[in-house]
């Protein structure tokens, strides 16, 4: 790769960058720093606090969070697509059918 510079972020500076948060509410947030304290507890038996817990959450929000999102958007833009490319089957109109309906009429008659 010659020419290219890779960027190394480091967790201290992974704070710093402008990566979109992905916000949970208070009630979920809750839920989800107990379930990690829980987790641990039963996994390994250890009892992790509920700050340590809260930070682990945090973390994996700013660090795994944009990673599930992504494919969550692209999942969703998959099925939008696929919707779309069967539009015209779902709502096509016959062109120029007007001379056709009128002969079928007449036939009828």
């Amino acid at each position: 790769m010659a020419g290219v510079q890779l960027k190394v972020i480091t967790p201290e500076k992974l704070r710093w960058t402008k990566n979109m948060a992905i916000e949970i509410s208070k009630e979920t947030r809750l839920q989800a720093v107990a379930s990690i304290e829980r987790y641990f507890l039963e996994t390994s038996g250890e009892k992790v606090g509920n700050i340590a817990a809260a930070g682990l959450l945090n973390f994996f929000l700013e660090v795994i969070g944009p990673v599930v999102y992504n494919r969550a958007v692209a999942d969703a833009q998959e099925r939008i697509l696929a919707r779309a490319s069967e539009l015209d089957i779902e709502v096509h109109e016959e062109e120029f059918a007007y001379w056709r309906k009128v002969d079928t009429k007449k036939a009828r008659k």
